[in-house]
């Protein structure tokens, strides 16, 4: 049960650590995109944040070149396509954070 605890207490503060850096990395991303009226942010703002901050806390780096955002479903439950991003320029030269 400890061990348990541990693990957990551990992935929440990877999860702390990495939230601030993966808003921002995706409030860059939205940057000039058209925002949607329901939510204020661009369509796939929510699915990329999810996307990164999953793909982060699995790999513990920063994803690499191209990948291909899954498909969603907004708010009327209409699909909203796959759409690709280039990680490389999204992230730039930011430092990953230890």
């Amino acid at each position: 049960m400890e061990k348990e605890q541990q693990e957990s207490s551990q992935q929440s503060r990877k999860l702390a650590r990495y939230q601030a850096v993966v808003e921002q990395i995706v409030d860059g991303w939205a940057v000039g995109k058209p925002p949607l009226q329901s939510t204020g942010k661009p369509s796939g703002y929510y699915r990329l944040t999810k996307y990164l901050l999953e793909y982060i806390l699995l790999h513990e780096s920063f994803p690499k070149g191209i990948h291909p955002m899954p498909e969603g479903r907004d708010s009327n439950n209409n699909l909203e396509p796959s759409f690709p991003v280039d990680f490389d320029t999204v992230i730039g030269n930011m430092a990953f954070p230890e």
